[in-house]
């Protein structure tokens, strides 16, 4: 039986931070259907590693091989006066997606939000509509960062159903969190 090519590799990562070594010698392959969870105390690198594995940051030592990906960070990316429809409209049109933002908005409980500027969103809803965004163009790969803060018990439903057939597809999922999460089969790493 052949190997299934992976994901996204990322090789001997190491960062510091003024005088302070965040992490060093991390190596990470994700393969289709895998969740790879980071786990560590408040400023151990979590967060730092993942703008790393997306390309937003360069690491200090090692190499990423990435292909495309999902990011979802711990901030949702929506403007104030942007509501839920607006920003799945302004990512499918950047992306050249075809979604069906209506099914989405639906999805995610946010038809009645939808048109709601983000400054009235409660945070449980301005999330749903950043983890809506991976609805749009299917990439095998997402990088989430906290994807579990401040959604509710249906909302962290949504997503544990969403990151199940994600990886049941062959998708792949690294996620730093804090504390427990509903999700089952994953590796782990901690900083």
């Amino acid at each position: 039986m052949m190997t299934p090519t992976p994901l996204f590799q990322a090789h001997h990562l190491g960062i510091m931070r003024g005088e302070r070594i965040l992490f060093r010698d991390v190596s990470i392959s994700i393969s289709p259907g895998q969740a790879l969870i980071l786990r560590g105390e408040n400023g151990s690198g979590k967060t730092t590693l993942l703008k790393i594995l997306c390309g937003f940051i360069p690491p200090d030592t090692g190499e990423v091989r990435r292909s495309s990906f999902h990011w979802v960070g711990h901030r949702t990316g929506l403007k104030l006066y942007e509501t839920p429809r607006d920003h799945l409209q302004l990512w499918a049109k950047a992306w050249g997606a075809k979604g069906d933002i209506d099914a989405i908005l639906s999805a995610f409980s946010l038809t009645q939000a939808s048109d709601v500027p983000a400054r009235y969103l409660s945070a449980g809803q301005a999330r749903r509509t950043a983890l809506a965004r991976t609805q749009l163009n299917l990439r095998k790969l997402w990088l989430l960062d906290e994807p579990f803060s401040q959604l509710d018990v249906s909302g962290i439903a949504l997503l544990t159903e969403m990151i199940k057939a994600h990886r049941a597809g062959g998708g792949g999922i690294i996620a730093a969190v804090h504390g427990a999460h509903p999700l089952s089969n994953t590796d782990e790493i901690t900083l």
